[in-house]
């Protein structure tokens, strides 16, 4: 008998998720948050500053694991709470069509978008935030940036794996980029 019993479904052992890493693709969320005036258009953009595994700082979006038998729309607001705290009042769209799909590889190259750990499927989706919006887990800060500033260079080459080419599909999704 195991010394701990799993509680929560959908989980895996640090075992388990390394061993399902090197053979399937791993399907995750990603939300690029952002704050809306009254006609709906995006005036800031939210990204998390975070220490990586190799001590390096960078800026991320929200993003996480769907689990086993979870819908994405939990998924979404799982990973929305523990990134931006419980107050941030996301606003999940009623249709989750997502803006687009990001497929990330262990081996450079073969897409724009990179995760040394694994082959991995992203739906991507800009969720609109009303509350406030605390970091929380491993997130060190959240910082709100105008669309324009969350395209330029500067910010782009903070953003790791890839994830700066999802922010800019993101900005002009919503019409911040031609």
């Amino acid at each position: 008998m195991a010394d701990t019993t799993e509680t929560t479904p959908g989980w895996l052992a640090p075992e388990e998720l390394e061993t399902t890493r090197a053979r399937i693709p791993i399907l995750y969320v990603e939300a690029v948050p952002v704050r809306v005036d009254e006609a709906g258009e995006v005036t800031q953009v939210g990204l998390l500053l975070r220490i990586g595994p190799d001590g390096t700082v960078s800026r991320t979006l929200v993003s996480g694991r769907v689990l086993h038998h979870e819908r994405i729309r939990d998924a979404l607001l799982r990973h929305l709470e523990k990134d931006l705290g419980p107050v941030a009042l996301p606003r999940i769209p009623a249709s989750l069509q997502p803006f687009t799909v990001a497929e990330y590889f262990p081996t450079l190259g073969i897409t724009e978008f990179h995760d040394p750990r694994q082959h991995a499927v992203s739906l991507a989706y800009v969720i609109p935030v009303a509350g406030d919006c605390r970091p929380r887990q491993d997130a060190l800060d959240l910082v709100w940036f105008s669309p324009e500033e969350a395209a330029s260079p500067l910010v782009q080459q903070e953003m790791p794996g890839g994830q700066g080419a999802l922010l800019k599909r993101a900005l002009a999704h919503v019409g911040c980029l031609s």
